[in-house]
C-alpha cells in the first residue's frame, strides 16, 4: 500500500465491509483481500515476487481466518450472554414467586397454619433446589465467557504481531531500497571537466 494512504478503509474494499465487526473505536485498515491483489513496483535487485506473492498469500488466509475466528467468538459471546440474562430473569421470578409464597402464607387462617407452613418449606426446598442448579449453571456460563474473551484476546494478539512483522518487513524493505539508491550515487563516475593536466 502507499505511504500515503489514509487510516479509513477504501471503499470496496473488504477492510470497509468489515469494519462495522470490530470493536468501537478499532478500525482494520488492511483486509485479505488487499494483500491478496497487493501490487509492489519492481526495483533492481529487489524481492523474488513469487515469495512476496506467497507470503502475502499466506499472511491473507491466516488474517482471514482469524476474523473468521473473531466473529464466531462474538457470535458464541452473545448467545451465552443471552443465555446468561434469561438465567438471571428466571432467577428473579423464582425470587419473587418466593417472597410471594411466604406473603400468602403469613395471611393464612390459623387452622390451615400448619398446613400453609409445610408447603412454603416444600416450595422453599424446591426453590433453593432450583437455585442452587441455576446458580450452578450461572457460573459454567461466566466461565465459559471468560475463556471466549481470553481467546478472543489470543486471536487478536496473534492478530497484531502477524501485522507488526509485516509492517517491520516493510520498513526493512525499504530501508535496503534507500541504501541501494546511496551506493548508486556514490559509484557514479565523475564527469571529465575538459582540463588537461
Amino acid at each position: 500500500m502507499d505511504q500515503n494512504t489514509p487510516d479509513a478503509p477504501l471503499p470496496g474494499s473488504t477492510a470497509a465491509a468489515g469494519a462495522g465487526s470490530l470493536p468501537a473505536g478499532r478500525v482494520m485498515r488492511i483486509a485479505p483481500l488487499d494483500l491478496r491483489q497487493q501490487k509492489f513496483k519492481t526495483a533492481f535487485r529487489g524481492f523474488d515476487r513469487t515469495e512476496v506473492v506467497a507470503f502475502l498469500t499466506e499472511a491473507a488466509d491466516d488474517y482471514e481466518h482469524a476474523l473468521r475466528e473473531i466473529d464466531r467468538l462474538r457470535q458464541d459471546l452473545g448467545r451465552m450472554e443471552a443465555l446468561l440474562a434469561d438465567h438471571r430473569e428466571r432467577e428473579a421470578t423464582l425470587r419473587n414467586t418466593l417472597m410471594t409464597a411466604q406473603k400468602l402464607s403469613d395471611g393464612l387462617k390459623e387452622a390451615a397454619h400448619t398446613e400453609a407452613n409445610l408447603i412454603v418449606r416444600e416450595a422453599q426446598g424446591r426453590g433453593d433446589l432450583l437455585l442452587q442448579k441455576a446458580q450452578a449453571r450461572l457460573e459454567q456460563i461466566e466461565r465459559d465467557i471468560t475463556d471466549l474473551r481470553l481467546r478472543r484476546r489470543g486471536v487478536e494478539g496473534s492478530l497484531e504481531a502477524s501485522i507488526q512483522a509485516l509492517y517491520h518487513a516493510l520498513e526493512f524493505v525499504r530501508e535496503q531500497d534507500q541504501q541501494r539508491e546511496g551506493e548508486i550515487h556514490l559509484h557514479r563516475p565523475r564527469q571529465a571537466d575538459g582540463t588537461t593536466n
